[in-house]
């Protein structure tokens, strides 16, 4: 019995996520259990259950039903993406929630899923290639179709995640450093221009010693650098087309002290909830900004200060373990499976893990713009949860099924 659990089941993985799943539910009973919000509590419990469920469903899949429903996945999930656009409940603003009595559902959440189904399809037919200019665009197109009805909604916050995902995946299934740096340094030159002209002046002497050193294609190297210093230069004018709450989180972001009661509130709020809780925390239930109530639904996107306040900072760092944990042998899936297919869908789905975790925690820390962005397995959501549940079983498939061809 041993023996086939340890050959079919990754029992690290299980673990970690059933511990994290748990740590999730006690964190959001503790945040609610003051706030006359229990009703989270109980919604997240039944969706915990439902995630659970689909969870070993999904990793006790015959292997080859999982490709061959890949496209025809991701092409119901665009057009369910088109449907909401027309008949989308609007939440905060943004269009993206279908409606069912007391509960909602985001498709852009289970999406993720079926274009990293997609995306691993694709690259892993014989004859794609990402030195060609045709299947580069075509791979991009998989992801971008999807982001920008997302946007439309919108939702940058979740779009922001299907970018950061197909950025490891190219790495992963073999595009060039040339490919990579192309993606990654524009970027880079918008995030500089926010903090003034020196910043953003030092990323263009940068990049031009780089493309320099790497002695590509002049005329390619010539693109990214004009490309560099359009993005950057670009960046006010975008600022100024924003939305007012979105200006005020980037606003936050590089001084939360100049609207301690307005924009910058959560994100000051949250510091002071982790600070407190020092080494061993307040105890449950008892952490003095939770139950208070000075950090607004912080069930939802600021779970993390939760726990850090009621069991400190040993409870944090745990929670940081659990997800490294998951993490690591998400990335040993995708190194030890014979199948290209199910190595790429490894890496996605790790990628994407990964970017929640570091954004989020980012955010609760004010190292990182408060964009909405859940902790996975802990913050209220059960589109969310549901679709971290269902990543997680396509772990536990793919490790169950990691010899197949």
């Amino acid at each position: 019995m041993n023996n086939w659990l340890k050959e079919h089941v990754d029992v690290t993985v299980l673990f970690a996520v059933l511990i994290l799943t748990g740590i999730g539910i006690a964190s959001i009973y503790s945040a609610t259990f003051d706030s006359g919000s229990l009703v989270f509590f109980y919604r997240q419990m039944i969706f915990a259950g439902i995630g659970l469920l689909l969870m070993i469903a999904i990793s006790l899949m015959p292997f080859r039903t999982l490709q061959l429903l890949s496209y025809p996945l991701y092409l119901l999930s665009i057009a369910i993406l088109i449907l909401i656009l027309v008949m989308g409940k609007a939440v905060a603003g943004s269009k993206s929630w279908f409606g069912f009595g007391g509960f909602g559902l985001q498709p852009s959440e289970i999406v993720k899923v079926t274009t990293i189904l997609a995306l691993a399809a694709y690259l892993s037919e014989r004859h794609v290639s990402l030195r060609r200019m045709k299947d580069i665009l075509i791979t991009f197109g998989i992801v971008l179709l999807p982001v920008a009805l997302i946007i439309m909604q919108p939702d940058m916050g979740t779009a922001i995640i299907y970018l950061g995902m197909l950025l490891f995946v190219l790495y992963w299934a073999g595009a060039s450093t040339f490919l990579i740096l192309a993606l990654v340094i524009p970027g880079i030159a918008a995030i500089a221009s926010l903090f003034g002209t020196a910043s953003f002046v030092i990323v263009i002497a940068a990049t031009l010693l780089v493309l320099f050193l790497l002695r590509e294609n002049r005329l390619m190297s010539a693109i990214i650098f004009s490309l560099t210093v359009l993005v950057g230069a670009s960046v006010q004018f975008i600022f100024g087309k924003l939305a007012p709450h979105q200006q005020n989180r980037i606003h936050t972001f590089l001084n939360p002290d100049t609207d301690p009661l307005g924009a910058g509130y959560s994100v000051i709020q949250s510091k002071i909830a982790i600070g407190s809780g020092g080494l061993l925390g307040k105890g449950f239930l008892q952490g003095t900004q939770t139950q208070l109530n000075f950090l607004p639904a912080q069930w939802t996107d600021f779970i993390y200060c939760v726990p850090g306040e009621e069991f400190g900072f040993l409870g944090a760092v745990v929670i940081l373990l659990l997800l490294t944990t998951v993490l690591y042998r998400g990335v040993q899936i995708a190194s030890t499976v014979k199948s290209r297919y199910a190595s790429i869908v490894a890496i996605g789905i790790v990628s994407t893990l990964a970017i929640h975790t570091i954004i989020n925690i980012g955010m609760s820390m004010g190292i990182m713009p408060v964009i909405g962005v859940p902790l996975p397995f802990l913050s209220y959501g059960g589109s969310n949860l549901l679709t971290n549940m269902i990543m997680v079983g396509l772990l536990l498939h793919l490790y169950a099924n990691r010899k197949e061809y």
